[in-house]
């Protein structure tokens, strides 16, 4: 709906007060009238023509409705279907190169895929107030430098390519383990990201990072219905049943990684696929290939020395090379500071004290784990493994 709306608009804030009014249009004739056949058509054609009616207001529609639509547009301001690309186009928006790369990635989390700013603000590690300022000066640079709202020309999508993908990830990733909630997974937030994926890949079938992402979301989606048990409990991979894994769409990663790196150099997002792909393939998790896993994360933390990889990297280590090993790397990556509140970095350091023997230290980190979790099914696993290292007081 706001990306339908800000092809009218040109204008972040119009479009959304449009879409807020939208809804309580909705909220008002729909318990009267019913809801019609087509929900979304008619939130979106309602915001549309709010948005008209407030341009109107201005007295700026005569001189302006020529200029931001033609003839096809006006004729669809009639039709019940938007343009499938609209989603496309504000991602494109939002990932111009005349903003900061973490203003274009955070605009378009909140934007495009409907992400809260607590949400995208623990996603960077920043505080709430920041990501909300980051968020208006962002808006405020579209509408200042005119950014227009299109797909951009074959010339210009590699500079915008990088930030789109960035935020396709993310939002998979806040969908994959929600950062708050009752709930490990939110569907509505893996379906879009695996969509917009999909997307992307039409657009762009000969990128390699395009594929390398796609196949990445495909390997994690193929796992989705096993990382649970029947009462929302989180299963390890290692708990996992793989006869339940999606082997369509663990074999169609499999093709879309092989053909990336019979390609070029894998970039980021290729190398994080054939790691999950080599996970999926495994017949059972003590055959998972370890040795070859970690030398992909050591080219993967070559190209992108990011302390998330750094982490990651860990725990192959810890397979390969022990527990004692993969905690001192992680000791490491605590002393360099950037993941201070990342609650995945407490986690893992439990895990190997944990099996390190050193029971009262684990307990510690869980208990460090725990405080900065606000995901319920993830706090019910800290406390499990919290409760393995001794009495929970």
């Amino acid at each position: 709906m706001l990306a339908a709306t800000v092809r009218v608009t040109r204008d972040l804030d119009a479009a959304e007060e449009a879409v807020q009014e939208a809804y309580v249009q909705a909220l008002r004739t729909w318990p009267r009238d019913g809801v019609p056949d087509r929900p979304g058509a008619w939130l979106t054609t309602a915001a549309r023509r709010t948005a008209l009616n407030a341009m109107r207001r201005r007295q700026t529609l005569d001189a302006k409705l020529p200029l931001l639509l033609g003839p096809e547009e006006e004729a669809e301001m009639d039709q019940p279907d938007t343009i499938p690309d609209d989603r496309l186009r504000l991602v494109f928006t939002c990932c111009h190169p005349a903003l900061a790369l973490e203003a274009r990635v955070a605009l378009t989390l909140r934007l495009v895929c409907g992400l809260a700013t607590p949400d995208i603000a623990y996603a960077f590690l920043v505080p709430e107030p920041t990501m909300a300022a980051r968020l208006t000066r962002a808006k405020k640079k579209i509408s200042a430098a005119r950014i227009p709202y299109r797909v951009p020309s074959s010339a210009e999508l590699p500079d915008r390519v990088g930030a789109a993908l960035t935020v396709v990830h993310l939002l998979y990733t806040a969908g994959h383990t929600a950062w708050s909630g009752e709930n490990l997974v939110r569907d509505e937030l893996t379906d879009r990201a695996l969509d917009l994926a999909r997307m992307l890949r039409l657009l762009l079938p000969a990128d390699r990072e395009v594929a390398g992402l796609l196949a990445l979301l495909l390997v994690h989606q193929a796992r989705r219905a096993t990382r649970t048990d029947a009462d929302g409990r989180l299963l390890r991979i290692e708990e996992q049943d793989r006869s339940a894994w999606d082997r369509e769409l663990i074999a169609e990663a499999d093709r879309l990684v092989v053909a990336a790196l019979r390609a070029g150099p894998p970039g980021r997002f290729t190398l994080q696929a054939a790691i999950a792909a080599l996970h999926a393939q495994a017949p059972s998790y003590p055959e998972t290939d370890w040795p070859q896993i970690r030398t992909l994360y050591d080219e993967l933390l070559r190209i992108w020395p990011s302390p998330v990889v750094a982490l990651n990297r860990a725990v192959a280590v810890s397979m390969v090379d022990g527990p004692a090993a993969a905690l001192a790397e992680v000791e490491a990556i605590e002393r360099d500071g950037r993941l201070a509140g990342y609650r995945y970095l407490p986690a893992t350091r439990a895990d190997l004290l944990r099996r390190l023997g050193r029971y009262a230290e684990a307990a510690e980190a869980y208990r460090t784990a725990l405080a900065l979790s606000d995901n319920a099914a993830e706090q019910e696993f800290l406390t499990d493994r919290l409760r393995e290292t001794g009495p929970l007081s």
